[in-house]
């Protein structure tokens, strides 16, 4: 690597930084080239403790990347302990005692989470990582007649694009349910979408642009942190483990950062099943108030729990609470149906950014959902699968303990589990590697986390943990 001069502040010395040799059509990414560099530099003591790093702008211009990118690794620096910032001065070298150089990953390792396999559910393989639960857990009955009778539309309905809110007899009857069950609401301030996913979609379409902070949680939603990549916007990670969110650290990065938003999964977290207490919750929204920026609560798997837990949403009444759900994991991810409830002046500017991305959503599916969720069946069907999903999180817990896994955290409820080897001598790839290879799809740490994880571990999709086939691979381990 090439040493260039840079002049530095009146009060300062000239030093001297070393410009990387980045190789942009490497499989690794810009990011994990930079954090492997400088951490071999530190390790080198090519940059010696104390030793001020450039500016963000400064080292994007020496190296010729975008200053997100530096960001980014800045911040993966900091949570290895090889960096340390200081409010209006900078950022500075540490150098922990007993600094390891992380070893290269390999580009399996960084795949994108979008694995089709994951998601098309036309597989052989068995689909222990994915993110729906089979047809005969849900109900085929209920849906396929739903299904029937949402094509019954009548003819003059096919004329037109549908209303840009979305069907109005599914919002009202989401007004209706929402008001009795969480927090008053009515039908105007609610927008349908194709999905949650669509959903976040739009809100970092309309809140948000290149360049600035969003607040995730790690490990979190995989799709999310890609999509906040996509839009030009700077993934910063809040760990979350079994005791919940870590809001210390939240305050710290909101102090450095000034995010615009956050997303916070609040109930039967994806991927570890856990749900924020009363507490959490308060000290959260407290936080938002603070540092002045908007929480985006997904919840789209409250129909699942088995108890009562707090809502972001409830709480705050939707002055900077923006609420996501979804009927995908209930009734079924093909219909594509989720909705945002937000104060009347966003959802007015919602809809704008959802005509602008894409029109309307589809009514047909919108009319299906309605007619599933008016069904008598419904609610029967929904108690019957959270006391199916009790009886599955007990058997998926007990497979995993027994072949010699470590629960990452115990669940409150719902269909993930994860756990991991923490004794493991084979990387993370090498062992979903070897799943695949025995017919088996595992959702591996990376999918879900901003930085590497200490020992492999997966999500589990609980609905398939009482497989003999992963029975037998897990007993190989």
């Amino acid at each position: 690597m090439d040493v260039i001069e840079q002049a530095a502040g009146p009060d300062d010395a000239i030093q001297q930084w070393p410009r990387l040799r980045l190789e942009r059509r490497k499989a690794t990414s810009l990011v994990e080239q930079i954090v492997q560099e400088v951490s071999l530099l530190v390790k080198q003591q090519s940059l010696t403790q104390g030793s001020k790093m450039p500016s963000v702008r400064q080292f994007a211009k020496c190296n010729a990347v975008s200053t997100f990118t530096v960001v980014e690794s800045y911040e993966r620096l900091i949570t290895l302990g090889l960096l340390s910032s200081r409010r209006g001065s900078g950022y500075f070298v540490n150098r922990p005692a007993n600094l390891v150089s992380p070893a290269a990953p390999s580009p399996q390792l960084i795949q994108d989470a979008l694995s089709p396999d994951l998601y098309s559910g036309v597989s052989t393989a068995l689909p222990v990582g994915s993110g729906w639960l089979p047809p005969e857990w849900v109900g085929d009955d209920t849906l396929l007649d739903s299904v029937r009778q949402a094509m019954r539309i009548p003819s003059q309905r096919m004329r037109g694009y549908g209303n840009p809110l979305g069907f109005p007899s599914l919002r009202q009857h989401l007004a209706q349910t929402l008001s009795q069950d969480l927090f008053a609401v009515d039908s105007e301030q609610i927008l349908l979408t194709h999905g949650a996913t669509h959903a976040f979609d739009l809100i970092l379409r309309t809140l948000c642009k290149a360049g600035d902070v969003v607040l995730v949680e790690t490990p979190g939603y995989s799709n999310l942190i890609s999509l906040i990549r996509h839009h030009g916007c700077i993934p910063v990670g809040i760990p979350r483990d079994a005791s919940g969110l870590q809001l210390d650290v939240l305050t710290e990065k909101a102090v450095l950062h000034q995010p615009k938003i956050m997303f916070v999964n609040t109930v039967l977290h994806n991927p570890l099943g856990t749900s924020l207490s009363q507490p959490q919750v308060h000290r959260l929204l407290a936080l938002a108030e603070q540092f002045d920026f908007w929480l985006v609560e997904d919840d789209i798997y409250r129909e699942l729990c088995p108890r009562p837990e707090p809502s972001l949403a409830a709480m705050d009444g939707l002055r900077r609470v923006i609420r996501v759900g979804s009927f995908s994991k209930v009734l079924s991810p093909a219909l594509r149906v989720g909705s945002i409830c937000a104060s009347h002046s966003l959802t007015g500017e919602l809809l704008r950014v959802k005509m602008l991305a894409g029109l309307t959503t589809s009514e047909i599916n919108e009319r299906a959902v309605l007619h599933a969720l008016s069904s008598s069946q419904y609610r029967r069907m929904t108690e019957r699968l959270k006391r199916q999903l009790d009886q599955g999180q007990l058997r998926a817990q007990e497979i995993l303990q027994c072949a010699g896994l470590q629960l990452l955290a115990q669940p409150r409820g719902g269909m993930f589990v994860s756990a991991g080897l923490p004794n493991a001598t084979q990387s993370v790839h090498q062992l979903t590697q070897q799943a695949q290879e025995a017919g088996i799809l595992l959702a591996p740490d990376h999918f879900f986390s901003l930085q590497e994880s200490p020992y492999p571990w997966w999500r589990f999709n609980i609905a398939w943990c009482d497989a003999p086939l992963l029975q037998q691979f897990l007993r190989s381990l």
